[in-house]
């Protein structure tokens, strides 16, 4: 197995095994806490051998610095076929969130597990930022990085 791609980001699709992303980050910014993120999503690319055909499962946990879920963890069973000239298939893995709340700024992060083997994780922080001087500054909680 390869993990070819592990990142968060605003949107993604699978248009017929194409990978689209829209947007990766790694920080949110916000003006006050908890923070809603309004959404986002968790995104894998993975490349597996022909060995690797069969059933597997990936375990995918949002934790804060202190291995606290902030989300319900999702396990889901997928099972791997290779075509029958190939070496390796590709799978994309999208997961979407909505309105997810921090409660607290920090360092926070996605594990992502297959086959109860931990494989990759993908780091963000949340950060705190002083709300700018001038009064046209827009009312969101989340917001843009400066």
């Amino acid at each position: 197995m390869n993990i070819q791609i592990a990142v968060l980001c605003d949107a993604a699709t699978d248009y017929q095994g194409k990978l689209n992303l829209l947007g990766a980050f790694d920080t949110i910014f916000t003006r006050k806490l908890p923070a809603i993120h309004p959404s986002c999503a968790i995104v894998l690319r993975v490349v597996f051998a022909r060995v690797e055909t069969g059933k597997h499962r990936v375990r995918i946990a949002f934790v804060d610095e202190d291995g606290k879920h902030i989300l319900q963890p999702l396990e889901l069973p997928f099972e791997v076929t290779m075509p029958p000239n190939a070496i390796s298939v590709s799978r994309n893995f999208i997961v979407n969130l909505q309105q997810t709340r921090f409660e607290r700024a920090g360092s926070y992060s996605v594990d992502v597990a297959f086959d109860g083997r931990h494989e990759v994780s993908i780091p963000l922080n949340v950060l705190v930022v002083s709300p700018p001087n001038n009064a046209s500054a827009a009312p969101e909680d989340v917001l843009p990085p400066p």
